[in-house]
């Protein structure tokens, strides 16, 4: 293949898209005219299914509407929106103990308030990358704050509930990871120690914990020091969310001058989870394996859902940047095609969510509390900008 044509033709792509139909129908179909905020349980055409707001796609929703602000276009609309859902959420979705709701109403009244620290996440990225696009330094030390209360509930006995009793004792992937992201993104655009204090911690639990060689996988749960539980659910490799891992590796090994160390780990990580979740016989990213290859208990467990498929063309692409291999390109391509051939609905706008193992459609809404504007604008945007950077030579 010609490489800039293969690149100019994806960039363009995904920055028309962005434009032409992602981000049109979120502010059309979810954008909340009346209380701020964001709806995201909305149907095939967009109508309004439940008012129930997930608190953490308002910081998803802020965080995107920013990013492409920040990489894709400057659209005066987008930090509107943005700025319309970060007042939403400092006004209703904190807790009187900073922790913040999972799901509030319309008008922000408060419904469910959850073990995890997720909603803070998201509100955090959303906060410093508003502050990189405006400059206004008061969001930087909100998102700076609200990241310093995510350490304290994880790290102080009592505030969060355990998600088992004591005779279990385990941890798990995905705040690991999650911590990562929430770190670099606010590095961005504030200094503080406790920012490579986290990310040098997930990153020492990823090497010394999640990481098994003897399965060629990166574990969703581990015991407290690392230890294999060979049960259902300690053998659950979650393909998506450990190539998503990879490519907030390659963040971290970026700001770091390209460290080599960083960027190894991250290609294993790709590497083994794509050997693990790609469907060789129907094509796509598969949700959910058994690291002995027995059978996975979730019910979804061979179902193709829409953003492990993104993660895959961030990484895939991130990989090929960073080391020139044809063979990461080869898988940008191979995920690329197989995730547009089955994922936007053009009759509609945007993409459907939930796909059955062969592509065809398994339900039609655009979202629900866990799907929204986040996954599918997030690898726009940052895909967008890797094949820039590509073609740029950066």
């Amino acid at each position: 293949m010609n490489l800039d044509s293969y690149l100019s033709y994806w960039a363009n792509l995904y920055k028309e898209d962005m434009l032409n139909d992602i981000m049109p129908f979120w502010m059309e179909h979810g954008l909340d005219k009346t209380h701020g905020g964001v709806y995201t349980c909305v149907d095939r055409k967009g109508e309004l299914m439940d008012s129930t707001k997930s608190v953490w796609f308002q910081g998803r929703f802020a965080f995107t509407c920013c990013f492409a602000y920040n990489h894709i276009e400057q659209k005066q609309e987008w930090l509107d929106a943005a700025k319309s859902t970060l007042d939403f959420i400092e006004a209703h979705c904190f807790d009187k103990d900073r922790r913040m709701y999972f799901e509030v109403m319309a008008d922000g009244t408060p419904l469910r308030k959850r073990r995890y620290v997720f909603s803070e996440s998201f509100a955090a990225i959303a906060m410093a990358e508003y502050a990189l696009a405006t400059g206004d330094q008061s969001y930087a030390q909100k998102a700076l704050e609200v990241f310093k209360d995510m350490r304290r509930f994880l790290h102080t006995p009592g505030i969060l509930e355990p998600k088992y009793l004591p005779t279990v004792q385990m941890q798990g992937h995905s705040i690991t990871m999650i911590m990562i992201n929430v770190a670099s993104c606010v590095k961005k655009v504030i200094s503080d120690p406790e920012l490579d204090q986290q990310i040098n911690e997930s990153l020492q639990a990823l090497k010394n914990y999640f990481i098994h060689p003897e399965f060629k996988a990166l574990l969703e749960t581990v015991g407290p020091n690392g230890e294999f539980i060979d049960t259902i659910n300690g053998r659950t490799i979650n393909p998506g969310h450990c190539i998503e891992t990879s490519w907030f590796l390659f963040d971290v090994a970026r700001d770091r001058g390209n460290d080599k160390e960083l960027i190894d780990l991250g290609l294993t990580i790709l590497d083994w989870s794509w050997e693990w979740g790609w469907d060789k016989e129907f094509g796509g990213i598969i949700n959910f394996r058994d690291c002995k290859n027995l059978p996975a208990q979730d019910y979804s467990q061979d179902m193709k859902f829409w953003w492990p498929q993104t993660e895959s063309i961030i990484a895939t692409l991130y990989a090929y940047k960073l080391t020139q291999d044809p063979k990461y390109l080869q898988m940008h391509r191979q995920i690329s095609e197989w995730t547009y051939a089955h994922f936007p609905d053009h009759e509609y706008g945007e993409w459907y969510g939930y796909l059955h193992r062969d592509g065809s459609v398994a339900q039609p809404a655009k979202g629900n509390l866990f799907k929204g504007p986040f996954h599918i604008p997030r690898m726009m945007t940052k895909a967008y900008t890797l094949c820039q950077e590509i073609l740029a030579g950066k």
